[in-house]
Protein backbone atom coordinates (compact mmCIF):
# COMPACT_ATOMS: atom_id res chain seq x y z
CA UNK A 1 0.00 0.00 0.00
CA UNK A 2 1.25 3.48 -0.68
CA UNK A 3 1.91 5.63 1.88
CA UNK A 4 0.44 9.03 1.13
CA UNK A 5 1.80 11.94 3.57
CA UNK A 6 -0.36 15.24 3.34
CA UNK A 7 1.64 18.33 2.69
CA UNK A 8 0.70 21.92 4.48
CA UNK A 9 0.80 24.40 1.73
CA UNK A 10 3.80 27.04 3.07
CA UNK A 11 0.99 29.75 3.37
CA UNK A 12 -0.78 28.42 5.84
CA UNK A 13 2.33 27.30 8.08
CA UNK A 14 2.93 31.38 7.44
CA UNK A 15 -0.02 32.07 8.77
CA UNK A 16 -0.01 29.75 11.62
CA UNK A 17 3.15 31.75 12.54
CA UNK A 18 1.73 34.89 12.39
CA UNK A 19 -1.27 34.18 14.34
CA UNK A 20 0.33 33.01 17.22
CA UNK A 21 2.81 35.81 17.19
CA UNK A 22 0.11 38.64 17.19
CA UNK A 23 -1.20 36.71 20.08
CA UNK A 24 1.79 36.55 22.16
CA UNK A 25 2.13 40.80 21.06
CA UNK A 26 -1.73 41.25 22.16
CA UNK A 27 -0.93 39.30 25.66
CA UNK A 28 2.60 41.27 25.98
CA UNK A 29 0.60 44.59 25.74
CA UNK A 30 -2.10 43.22 28.09
CA UNK A 31 0.55 42.64 31.00
CA UNK A 32 2.53 46.07 30.13
CA UNK A 33 -1.31 48.27 29.81
CA UNK A 34 -2.03 46.34 33.36
CA UNK A 35 1.33 47.41 34.73
CA UNK A 36 1.14 50.84 33.67
CA UNK A 37 -2.39 50.93 35.09
CA UNK A 38 -1.42 49.30 38.39
CA UNK A 39 1.57 51.79 38.26
CA UNK A 40 -0.76 54.84 37.80
CA UNK A 41 -3.04 53.66 40.36
CA UNK A 42 -0.53 53.39 42.47
CA UNK A 43 0.84 56.56 42.22
CA UNK A 44 -2.53 58.03 42.35
CA UNK A 45 -2.88 56.75 45.68
CA UNK A 46 0.39 58.09 47.20
CA UNK A 47 -0.23 61.41 45.56
CA UNK A 48 -3.85 61.50 47.58
CA UNK A 49 -2.21 59.90 50.78
CA UNK A 50 0.57 62.88 50.43
CA UNK A 51 -2.22 65.38 50.13
CA UNK A 52 -3.69 64.07 53.21
CA UNK A 53 -0.95 64.30 55.28
CA UNK A 54 0.88 67.59 53.79
CA UNK A 55 -1.41 69.13 51.91
CA UNK A 56 -2.19 73.19 52.30
CA UNK A 57 -2.91 74.33 55.72
CA UNK A 58 -3.25 77.62 56.97
CA UNK A 59 -0.87 80.06 57.59
CA UNK A 60 -0.49 81.96 60.31
CA UNK A 61 -0.49 84.63 57.83
CA UNK A 62 -3.74 83.68 56.62
CA UNK A 63 -5.07 84.10 60.10
CA UNK A 64 -5.13 88.12 59.97
CA UNK A 65 -8.17 90.33 60.17
CA UNK A 66 -9.09 91.65 56.95
CA UNK A 67 -8.41 95.27 57.35
CA UNK A 68 -10.49 98.46 58.17
CA UNK A 69 -12.29 100.34 55.76
CA UNK A 70 -14.18 103.37 55.89
CA UNK A 71 -17.79 103.73 54.04
CA UNK A 72 -18.27 107.42 52.57
CA UNK A 73 -19.19 109.56 55.41
CA UNK A 74 -18.67 107.02 57.79
CA UNK A 75 -17.04 108.88 60.99
CA UNK A 76 -15.40 105.50 62.99
CA UNK A 77 -13.76 102.61 60.81
CA UNK A 78 -16.00 99.11 60.77
CA UNK A 79 -14.75 96.19 61.94
CA UNK A 80 -14.78 93.72 59.71
CA UNK A 81 -18.17 92.26 59.37
CA UNK A 82 -19.49 93.19 62.64
CA UNK A 83 -22.50 94.70 63.53
CA UNK A 84 -25.04 94.22 66.85
CA UNK A 85 -27.32 92.46 65.13
CA UNK A 86 -28.70 90.23 68.65
CA UNK A 87 -30.21 91.95 71.19
CA UNK A 88 -27.81 91.60 74.87
CA UNK A 89 -24.71 89.15 74.81
CA UNK A 90 -21.24 89.54 74.17
CA UNK A 91 -19.53 90.71 71.21
CA UNK A 92 -18.63 87.79 70.10
CA UNK A 93 -22.33 86.19 69.54
CA UNK A 94 -23.46 89.80 67.74
CA UNK A 95 -20.44 89.26 65.55
CA UNK A 96 -21.61 85.97 65.24
CA UNK A 97 -25.06 86.74 64.10
CA UNK A 98 -24.48 89.18 61.46
CA UNK A 99 -21.62 86.94 60.21
CA UNK A 100 -24.26 83.88 59.93
CA UNK A 101 -26.41 86.43 57.86
CA UNK A 102 -23.89 87.16 55.53
CA UNK A 103 -23.65 83.63 54.96
CA UNK A 104 -26.95 83.13 54.48
CA UNK A 105 -26.84 79.83 56.61
CA UNK A 106 -30.70 79.92 57.52
CA UNK A 107 -31.29 79.75 53.37
CA UNK A 108 -30.44 75.77 53.48
CA UNK A 109 -30.52 74.90 57.10
CA UNK A 110 -34.06 75.32 57.28
CA UNK A 111 -36.84 73.37 55.73
CA UNK A 112 -39.55 74.64 58.39
CA UNK A 113 -39.78 77.88 59.77
CA UNK A 114 -40.96 76.60 63.00
CA UNK A 115 -37.55 74.46 63.11
CA UNK A 116 -34.81 77.33 62.23
CA UNK A 117 -31.57 75.93 61.47
CA UNK A 118 -32.82 72.21 62.28
CA UNK A 119 -31.78 71.30 58.85
CA UNK A 120 -33.89 68.92 56.95
CA UNK A 121 -33.69 71.09 52.94
CA UNK A 122 -33.66 68.84 50.13
CA UNK A 123 -31.20 70.29 47.66
CA UNK A 124 -31.16 68.53 44.49
CA UNK A 125 -28.08 67.57 42.39
CA UNK A 126 -27.35 65.34 38.97
CA UNK A 127 -26.01 62.75 41.70
CA UNK A 128 -29.06 62.28 43.76
CA UNK A 129 -30.54 64.12 46.73
CA UNK A 130 -28.51 66.06 49.58
CA UNK A 131 -30.64 66.55 52.94
CA UNK A 132 -28.53 69.55 55.12
CA UNK A 133 -28.05 68.89 58.46
CA UNK A 134 -29.36 70.12 61.86
CA UNK A 135 -26.62 72.88 62.93
CA UNK A 136 -28.81 73.90 66.13
CA UNK A 137 -26.73 73.21 69.86
CA UNK A 138 -28.78 69.40 70.03
CA UNK A 139 -26.07 66.91 71.45
CA UNK A 140 -28.27 64.28 69.58
CA UNK A 141 -29.25 65.44 66.21
CA UNK A 142 -27.25 68.60 66.07
CA UNK A 143 -23.60 70.39 66.69
CA UNK A 144 -23.95 70.19 70.50
CA UNK A 145 -21.34 67.60 71.06
CA UNK A 146 -19.11 69.26 68.63
CA UNK A 147 -15.48 70.67 69.64
CA UNK A 148 -14.95 74.41 68.03
CA UNK A 149 -12.25 72.15 66.72
CA UNK A 150 -14.81 69.39 64.95
CA UNK A 151 -16.57 72.76 63.47
CA UNK A 152 -13.74 74.55 62.21
CA UNK A 153 -12.88 71.14 60.60
CA UNK A 154 -15.66 71.23 58.99
CA UNK A 155 -15.89 74.58 57.38
CA UNK A 156 -12.19 74.94 56.45
CA UNK A 157 -11.35 71.31 55.23
CA UNK A 158 -14.83 69.71 54.63
CA UNK A 159 -14.22 66.97 57.20
CA UNK A 160 -17.47 66.33 59.37
CA UNK A 161 -17.15 65.72 63.18
CA UNK A 162 -17.10 61.51 62.71
CA UNK A 163 -13.87 62.19 59.91
CA UNK A 164 -16.90 61.90 57.53
CA UNK A 165 -16.13 63.80 53.94
CA UNK A 166 -19.16 66.22 53.58
CA UNK A 167 -20.68 67.23 50.17
CA UNK A 168 -19.90 70.25 48.32
CA UNK A 169 -23.66 70.93 48.56
CA UNK A 170 -21.99 72.60 51.60
CA UNK A 171 -19.95 75.53 50.46
CA UNK A 172 -16.51 74.33 52.27
CA UNK A 173 -14.92 75.46 48.80
CA UNK A 174 -15.75 79.17 49.64
CA UNK A 175 -16.18 79.16 53.25
CA UNK A 176 -12.55 77.80 53.86
CA UNK A 177 -11.19 81.06 52.91
CA UNK A 178 -13.01 82.65 56.58
CA UNK A 179 -10.53 83.68 58.94
CA UNK A 180 -10.55 81.60 62.33
CA UNK A 181 -11.76 84.05 64.24
CA UNK A 182 -15.24 84.75 62.12
CA UNK A 183 -15.57 80.69 62.00
CA UNK A 184 -15.70 80.89 66.03
CA UNK A 185 -17.60 83.51 66.34
CA UNK A 186 -20.63 82.05 64.11
CA UNK A 187 -20.13 78.66 66.41
CA UNK A 188 -20.55 80.85 68.98
CA UNK A 189 -23.81 82.47 68.03
CA UNK A 190 -25.31 79.57 66.60
CA UNK A 191 -24.61 77.97 70.67
CA UNK A 192 -27.13 80.97 71.88
CA UNK A 193 -29.60 78.91 69.20
CA UNK A 194 -32.71 77.11 71.36
CA UNK A 195 -31.78 73.16 70.45
CA UNK A 196 -34.24 71.30 67.91
CA UNK A 197 -34.40 67.66 68.49
CA UNK A 198 -35.08 66.74 64.59
CA UNK A 199 -33.15 64.47 62.51
CA UNK A 200 -33.05 65.37 58.70
CA UNK A 201 -34.24 61.97 56.54
CA UNK A 202 -31.22 60.49 54.40
CA UNK A 203 -29.47 61.72 51.67
CA UNK A 204 -30.84 59.75 48.32
CA UNK A 205 -27.71 59.71 46.46
CA UNK A 206 -26.69 57.34 43.07
CA UNK A 207 -23.58 55.02 43.12
CA UNK A 208 -21.10 55.29 43.25
CA UNK A 209 -21.43 59.32 44.62
CA UNK A 210 -22.96 57.99 47.76
CA UNK A 211 -19.43 56.78 48.68
CA UNK A 212 -17.89 59.53 50.73
CA UNK A 213 -14.41 58.87 50.18
CA UNK A 214 -14.92 59.83 46.49
CA UNK A 215 -14.83 62.77 48.03
CA UNK A 216 -10.86 62.53 48.20
CA UNK A 217 -10.91 62.79 45.01
CA UNK A 218 -13.44 65.35 43.94
CA UNK A 219 -10.88 67.45 46.21
CA UNK A 220 -7.99 66.86 44.06
CA UNK A 221 -9.58 68.54 41.58
CA UNK A 222 -11.79 70.75 42.89
CA UNK A 223 -10.76 71.89 45.85
CA UNK A 224 -7.68 74.26 47.61
CA UNK A 225 -7.44 74.84 51.41
CA UNK A 226 -6.68 77.88 52.78
CA UNK A 227 -7.83 81.46 54.29
CA UNK A 228 -7.98 84.60 52.85
CA UNK A 229 -5.08 86.50 51.98
CA UNK A 230 -5.46 90.36 51.80
CA UNK A 231 -4.13 91.97 48.66
CA UNK A 232 -1.64 94.65 49.87
CA UNK A 233 -2.03 96.11 46.26
CA UNK A 234 -6.09 96.56 46.66
CA UNK A 235 -8.27 98.53 48.91
CA UNK A 236 -9.04 98.38 52.19
CA UNK A 237 -12.75 97.53 50.63
CA UNK A 238 -11.40 95.62 47.52
CA UNK A 239 -10.07 93.21 50.06
CA UNK A 240 -13.55 93.84 52.42
CA UNK A 241 -15.60 92.63 49.30
CA UNK A 242 -13.16 90.12 48.13
CA UNK A 243 -13.37 87.76 51.50
CA UNK A 244 -17.44 88.24 51.78
CA UNK A 245 -17.79 87.27 47.69
CA UNK A 246 -15.07 84.54 47.70
CA UNK A 247 -16.17 83.54 51.66
CA UNK A 248 -19.14 83.94 53.66
CA UNK A 249 -21.30 85.25 50.70
CA UNK A 250 -20.05 81.99 48.59
CA UNK A 251 -21.34 83.92 45.49
CA UNK A 252 -19.65 81.87 42.85
CA UNK A 253 -21.62 78.63 44.28
CA UNK A 254 -24.66 79.96 41.94
CA UNK A 255 -23.30 82.36 39.74
CA UNK A 256 -20.60 80.31 37.99
CA UNK A 257 -20.96 77.52 36.05
CA UNK A 258 -19.76 73.56 37.25
CA UNK A 259 -17.83 71.08 35.58
CA UNK A 260 -18.57 68.08 34.94
CA UNK A 261 -17.61 66.87 38.28
CA UNK A 262 -20.13 69.59 39.17
CA UNK A 263 -16.69 72.05 40.77
CA UNK A 264 -16.44 75.25 39.62
CA UNK A 265 -15.16 76.68 36.13
CA UNK A 266 -12.70 78.86 36.90
CA UNK A 267 -12.34 80.21 33.25
CA UNK A 268 -15.76 81.40 34.09
CA UNK A 269 -16.63 83.02 37.36
CA UNK A 270 -19.32 84.80 37.67
CA UNK A 271 -20.65 84.43 34.19
CA UNK A 272 -24.03 82.88 35.36
CA UNK A 273 -25.37 79.49 36.38
CA UNK A 274 -28.76 77.28 36.29
CA UNK A 275 -29.11 76.51 39.93
CA UNK A 276 -32.66 74.60 40.46
CA UNK A 277 -34.42 75.71 37.40
CA UNK A 278 -33.41 79.29 37.99
CA UNK A 279 -31.09 81.08 36.34
CA UNK A 280 -28.48 82.83 38.24
CA UNK A 281 -27.16 85.61 35.91
CA UNK A 282 -23.95 87.08 34.95
CA UNK A 283 -22.56 89.97 37.51
CA UNK A 284 -19.60 90.38 35.66
CA UNK A 285 -18.25 93.95 34.39
CA UNK A 286 -19.23 92.67 30.88
CA UNK A 287 -21.39 95.27 29.67
CA UNK A 288 -23.99 93.60 27.71
CA UNK A 289 -24.17 90.24 29.79
CA UNK A 290 -23.29 90.88 33.56
CA UNK A 291 -24.13 94.33 35.43
CA UNK A 292 -20.85 96.54 33.47
CA UNK A 293 -23.82 99.49 32.85
CA UNK A 294 -25.04 99.17 36.46
CA UNK A 295 -24.69 101.66 38.56
CA UNK A 296 -22.78 101.52 42.24
CA UNK A 297 -25.88 102.67 44.39
CA UNK A 298 -27.81 100.56 41.86
CA UNK A 299 -26.63 97.22 42.82
CA UNK A 300 -26.42 98.35 46.38
CA UNK A 301 -29.96 98.92 46.33
CA UNK A 302 -30.99 95.49 43.98
CA UNK A 303 -28.68 93.50 47.52
CA UNK A 304 -30.58 95.63 50.01
CA UNK A 305 -33.90 95.64 48.75
CA UNK A 306 -34.07 93.12 46.06
CA UNK A 307 -35.29 95.85 43.48
CA UNK A 308 -33.30 98.34 41.17
CA UNK A 309 -35.85 100.13 39.27
CA UNK A 310 -35.49 99.97 35.37
CA UNK A 311 -33.11 96.96 36.14
CA UNK A 312 -34.00 94.21 37.85
CA UNK A 313 -36.41 92.62 40.75
CA UNK A 314 -35.32 89.15 42.89
CA UNK A 315 -36.87 86.38 42.80
CA UNK A 316 -36.91 82.63 43.45
CA UNK A 317 -33.14 81.88 45.26
CA UNK A 318 -32.02 85.53 44.96
CA UNK A 319 -35.15 86.38 46.19
CA UNK A 320 -34.46 84.30 49.16
CA UNK A 321 -30.94 85.65 49.62
CA UNK A 322 -32.19 89.18 49.66
CA UNK A 323 -34.40 88.52 52.43
CA UNK A 324 -32.52 86.46 54.69
CA UNK A 325 -28.47 87.68 53.75
CA UNK A 326 -27.70 90.92 52.24
CA UNK A 327 -30.56 92.89 53.24
CA UNK A 328 -29.12 92.85 56.42
CA UNK A 329 -25.42 93.52 55.58
CA UNK A 330 -23.88 96.86 56.72
CA UNK A 331 -23.68 99.12 53.82
CA UNK A 332 -19.90 99.31 53.93
CA UNK A 333 -19.89 95.60 53.41
CA UNK A 334 -22.36 95.95 50.08
CA UNK A 335 -20.39 98.30 48.86
CA UNK A 336 -16.99 96.35 49.11
CA UNK A 337 -18.98 93.61 47.49
CA UNK A 338 -19.91 96.27 44.78
CA UNK A 339 -15.79 97.04 44.24
CA UNK A 340 -14.78 93.58 44.33
CA UNK A 341 -17.06 92.92 41.77
CA UNK A 342 -16.39 95.64 39.40
CA UNK A 343 -12.89 94.04 39.17
CA UNK A 344 -13.41 90.59 37.93
CA UNK A 345 -12.57 90.13 34.39
CA UNK A 346 -15.77 90.55 32.12
CA UNK A 347 -17.06 87.25 30.48
CA UNK A 348 -19.51 87.82 27.15
CA UNK A 349 -22.48 85.75 27.34
CA UNK A 350 -23.55 86.37 23.43
CA UNK A 351 -26.38 88.19 23.97
CA UNK A 352 -27.43 91.29 21.79
CA UNK A 353 -27.99 93.56 24.16
CA UNK A 354 -28.42 94.16 27.94
CA UNK A 355 -31.17 92.50 29.36
CA UNK A 356 -32.48 95.79 30.62
CA UNK A 357 -33.20 97.59 27.26
CA UNK A 358 -35.91 95.44 25.76
CA UNK A 359 -39.47 96.54 25.54
CA UNK A 360 -41.96 99.01 24.60
CA UNK A 361 -45.89 99.47 26.41
CA UNK A 362 -48.45 97.36 24.92
CA UNK A 363 -52.03 98.71 23.22
CA UNK A 364 -53.71 95.31 23.04
CA UNK A 365 -56.16 95.83 25.88
CA UNK A 366 -58.10 98.18 22.92
CA UNK A 367 -57.48 95.89 20.42
CA UNK A 368 -59.07 92.95 22.64
CA UNK A 369 -62.10 94.33 23.03
CA UNK A 370 -64.90 92.72 21.58
CA UNK A 371 -62.59 90.43 19.54
CA UNK A 372 -63.56 86.89 19.78
CA UNK A 373 -60.53 84.69 21.68
CA UNK A 374 -60.04 81.37 19.77
CA UNK A 375 -57.30 79.06 21.63
CA UNK A 376 -54.93 79.91 24.16
CA UNK A 377 -53.88 83.52 23.47
CA UNK A 378 -51.67 84.87 25.64
CA UNK A 379 -52.15 88.81 25.36
CA UNK A 380 -55.89 87.93 26.82
CA UNK A 381 -54.27 86.13 29.33
CA UNK A 382 -51.93 88.74 30.42
CA UNK A 383 -54.90 90.99 31.07
CA UNK A 384 -56.69 88.65 32.60
CA UNK A 385 -53.92 87.76 35.11
CA UNK A 386 -51.05 90.35 34.97
CA UNK A 387 -52.63 93.84 34.33
CA UNK A 388 -54.19 94.33 37.28
CA UNK A 389 -50.58 95.00 39.05
CA UNK A 390 -48.31 95.25 36.23
CA UNK A 391 -50.68 97.39 34.10
CA UNK A 392 -51.87 96.16 30.76
CA UNK A 393 -49.32 98.38 29.53
CA UNK A 394 -46.49 96.75 30.96
CA UNK A 395 -45.15 99.72 32.83
CA UNK A 396 -46.02 98.69 36.40
CA UNK A 397 -47.75 100.35 38.95
CA UNK A 398 -45.95 102.35 41.78
CA UNK A 399 -42.64 103.49 39.95
CA UNK A 400 -39.33 102.85 41.75
CA UNK A 401 -40.92 102.21 45.12
CA UNK A 402 -39.90 99.51 46.89
CA UNK A 403 -42.88 97.93 47.11
CA UNK A 404 -43.89 98.84 43.53
CA UNK A 405 -45.72 96.11 40.93
CA UNK A 406 -42.77 96.33 38.53
CA UNK A 407 -42.17 97.25 35.13
CA UNK A 408 -42.03 94.45 32.60
CA UNK A 409 -40.02 97.14 30.31
CA UNK A 410 -36.64 97.31 31.00
CA UNK A 411 -36.34 94.57 33.36
CA UNK A 412 -33.56 91.79 33.45
CA UNK A 413 -35.48 89.28 33.92
CA UNK A 414 -38.30 89.54 30.85
CA UNK A 415 -35.20 90.37 28.71
CA UNK A 416 -32.93 87.71 29.50
CA UNK A 417 -31.91 84.92 26.59
CA UNK A 418 -33.67 82.66 28.44
CA UNK A 419 -37.40 83.07 29.57
CA UNK A 420 -37.17 80.34 32.52
CA UNK A 421 -36.53 82.91 35.36
CA UNK A 422 -40.22 84.40 34.00
CA UNK A 423 -41.84 81.37 33.45
CA UNK A 424 -40.74 80.15 37.25
CA UNK A 425 -42.44 83.56 38.72
CA UNK A 426 -45.46 82.84 36.92
CA UNK A 427 -45.84 79.23 37.86
CA UNK A 428 -44.34 79.87 41.63
CA UNK A 429 -44.81 83.91 42.32
CA UNK A 430 -42.65 85.64 44.47
CA UNK A 431 -42.16 86.44 48.05
CA UNK A 432 -40.17 88.62 49.19
CA UNK A 433 -39.63 90.31 52.67
CA UNK A 434 -37.08 92.82 53.59
CA UNK A 435 -36.84 96.33 56.09
CA UNK A 436 -37.90 98.20 53.08
CA UNK A 437 -41.68 96.14 51.54
CA UNK A 438 -43.42 92.86 51.72
CA UNK A 439 -43.52 91.90 47.82
CA UNK A 440 -46.09 89.31 46.97
CA UNK A 441 -46.98 88.01 43.81
CA UNK A 442 -49.17 85.31 43.90
CA UNK A 443 -48.25 81.91 41.99
CA UNK A 444 -50.70 80.86 39.04
CA UNK A 445 -49.41 77.44 38.72
CA UNK A 446 -52.21 75.73 40.08
CA UNK A 447 -54.82 77.84 38.09
CA UNK A 448 -53.08 77.62 34.43
CA UNK A 449 -52.19 75.50 32.24
CA UNK A 450 -48.59 74.68 30.66
CA UNK A 451 -50.10 75.82 27.17
CA UNK A 452 -51.15 79.23 29.40
CA UNK A 453 -47.84 79.47 31.15
CA UNK A 454 -46.35 79.41 27.77
CA UNK A 455 -48.64 81.93 26.40
CA UNK A 456 -48.31 84.23 28.54
CA UNK A 457 -44.52 83.83 29.08
CA UNK A 458 -43.97 84.61 25.03
CA UNK A 459 -46.23 87.64 25.26
CA UNK A 460 -44.29 88.80 27.94
CA UNK A 461 -41.15 88.42 26.49
CA UNK A 462 -42.50 89.37 22.56
CA UNK A 463 -44.23 93.13 23.87
CA UNK A 464 -41.70 93.63 26.86
CA UNK A 465 -38.48 91.79 26.54
CA UNK A 466 -36.50 89.80 24.13
CA UNK A 467 -38.52 88.34 21.44
CA UNK A 468 -36.20 85.42 20.53
CA UNK A 469 -37.18 84.06 23.97
CA UNK A 470 -39.81 81.76 23.92
CA UNK A 471 -41.14 78.96 25.75
CA UNK A 472 -42.92 75.61 25.24
CA UNK A 473 -45.64 73.81 27.08
CA UNK A 474 -43.01 71.26 27.15
CA UNK A 475 -40.55 72.95 29.09
CA UNK A 476 -42.94 74.61 31.44
CA UNK A 477 -43.59 71.01 32.53
CA UNK A 478 -40.25 70.53 33.18
CA UNK A 479 -40.41 73.40 35.66
CA UNK A 480 -43.41 72.86 37.39
CA UNK A 481 -41.24 70.87 40.25
CA UNK A 482 -42.37 71.93 43.92
CA UNK A 483 -40.32 75.65 44.06
CA UNK A 484 -38.24 75.96 47.22
CA UNK A 485 -38.94 76.01 50.32
CA UNK A 486 -39.78 79.66 51.49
Amino acid sequence: MTKITARVPPDYMLAQRTQRTQRTQRAQRRRINGAMLAAAFSLFALGVAWHEAHGPKARAADELQIMQARADGASQPARALATPVVAGGNELVKRGAYLTRAGDCAGCHTADRSRPFAGGLPIDTPFGTIMTPNITPDPDTGIGQWSDADFLRAMHEGIGKGGERLYPAFPYAEYTRVTEQDVLAIRAYLDTLTPIHFAPPANSLKFPFNQRWLMVVWNLFNFTEGRFVPDPKQSAEWNRGAYLVQGLAHCEACHTPRNFMQGLKSSARFSGAVQAGWHAFNITPDSTSGVGEWRDDELIAYLSTGAAAGRANAAGPMGEVVAGSTQYLLRIDLRSIVIYLRSVPPVSGGEARPRHQWGNPADDVSVLRGTAIKGVNGAQLFVAHCASCHSWTGQGVGASAPGAYPSLIHNSTVGASSADNLAQVILHGVRRTTKHADVLMPAFGNQLTDAQVGAIANYVTRQFGNPQSTMTAEQIALLRAPPRAQ
